[in-house]
């Protein structure tokens, strides 16, 4: 059989599994093993399907993903998201979107020392959803904003997501993290200009607060220096050279464990729960990277990724139209896939092409993540606004989506932006090179 036409068969399994709901890592998985088998035969299949899993769960660079998650779990069930927002409150409060700003501001800050932005979306919409709709802010506008807040967890460091792109490419992760740090920046940024931007023009939908004091505002900055020490050892271990990046997720778990148990907040219930939390996350991201793994190895044999990536590379579009092309591609596949299958898949075939083409790998991989965040928050399947809506069950999804859209717009303006300059996400990798 041509391969090109099982290759096509194999996406067309992979999706068609998908929307029959069975779980994308085991769509990937099956549609990658029947179309190997159909190849090279029953035996090499089940071979494959046999030795994939067990080379890809025992790969020692992979541990940093159970392990920052697991730094994130200890941090949420520890109260430290709580603080960041109290604090961002006891500030801006009085201020009209004062709340909604909190709420960037503490995303942010979660995300410092959380790589899931499932994570990160789920803990702020306990944290800060229930404040804002006790203070009249609109819902949809307040759960749009968490849910664009949440994938703040996959670019600002420690990220998941930059993780297993820089182990895909083999590009250095501790660079990753250094150039994800701005682009981050810049989206807390961005988000407040929106929040500013609607509390002028809507301001019944973000009423002002109550004033608090400076000796209060003080006092919440206090309990956060336990986010500070987390961020500044993880980080400043791995670019001081103390351990690797597989050793300061470790690291980071164990001192978020240890913070939280000397300040009592962590006893065995919530760290009970915690690492039942951590170990659901893991397991579902194990299982998507083993089941792209599997679709790779089929991919390979059919040879469709040296034939799309000499196809991209000989488009006469030019390197940036050869990019616009790849991002259009990326948003339309965030409406329809996980972010990271969707990374797992597709960056073997684009990669090469764009390091062919000239780009910065470092720099592509920001805009490669900043990419699948798109559909994170994207209708029909932006995975932030299911898990908002499974705990506000009684916000619509209709509701949070079209909250998201002037979040989206910003992300938009943002990536393109960063398309133009790419010195913005490369300028901090340089300096601690």
């Amino acid at each position: 059989m041509d391969r090109d036409l099982v290759a096509l068969l194999g996406f067309v399994g992979m999706f068609a599994l998908m929307a029959l709901r069975v779980p994308i890592g085991v769509a990937m998985g099956i549609a990658g093993v029947a179309g190997f088998a159909a190849l090279s035969g029953l035996t090499p299949g089940l071979n494959l399907l046999a030795n994939v899993p067990l080379s890809v769960l025992t790969d020692y660079n992979l541990i940093v993903i159970p392990m920052f998650i697991l730094m994130g779990a200890f941090a949420s069930h520890s109260g430290m998201s709580a603080e960041l927002f109290a604090a961002g409150r006891a500030w801006l409060h009085h201020r009209r979107g004062g709340l909604a700003l909190a709420s960037v501001a503490a995303c942010g800050g979660f995300s410092a020392i959380n790589g899931s932005s499932v994570a990160t979306a789920a803990t702020m919409t306990q944290v800060a959803l229930p404040e804002m709709r006790r203070a009249g802010y609109e819902p949809g506008i307040s759960a749009g904003l968490i849910a664009a807040g949440g994938t703040l967890g996959i670019m600002i460091p420690p990220s998941v997501i930059l993780v297993l792109y820089g182990i895909m490419t083999e590009v250095d992760i501790t660079a990753l993290f250094a150039a994800g740090v701005i682009p981050g920046l810049m989206a807390v940024v961005f988000y407040s200009v929106v929040v500013a931007i609607i509390a002028r023009v809507k301001p019944e939908w973000m009423p002002r607060g109550e004033r608090h004091g400076w000796a209060e505002r003080f006092a919440s900055l206090k309990p956060l220096w336990a986010v500070v020490v987390l961020f500044v050892f993880v980080l400043g271990g791995i670019y001081g050279g103390l351990f690797t990046v597989q050793e300061a997720a470790g690291v980071g778990a164990t001192g978020t464990l240890v913070i939280g148990m000397a300040r009592g907040r962590l006893r065995w219930p919530q760290i009970k729960e915690a690492l039942i939390s951590a170990l659901r996350v893991s397991s579902a991201i194990m299982t998507i990277v083993v089941g792209a793994y599997l679709f790779g190895y089929f991919l390979t044999i059919t040879q469709f990724t040296q034939n799309a990536v000499e196809f991209l590379v000989n488009l006469p579009i030019g390197p940036y139209g050869v990019l616009a092309l790849i991002m259009l591609g990326y948003l339309v596949l965030g409406a329809v896939m996980d972010e990271l299958a969707m990374l797992l898949l597709t960056v073997p075939i684009v990669f090469p092409a764009m390091v062919h083409l000239g780009f910065d790998p470092v720099w592509f991989g920001v805009i490669v993540v900043m990419a699948v965040t798109f559909g994170m928050i994207c209708p029909p399947v932006g995975m932030n606004v299911f898990v908002i809506n499974s705990i506000a069950r009684d916000l619509s999804l209709g509701h949070i989506y079209r909250g998201t859209m002037p979040f989206i717009a910003a992300d938009v303006v943002r990536l393109f932006i960063l398309c133009a300059f790419p010195s913005l996400s490369l300028w901090l990798p340089g300096l601690l090179a």
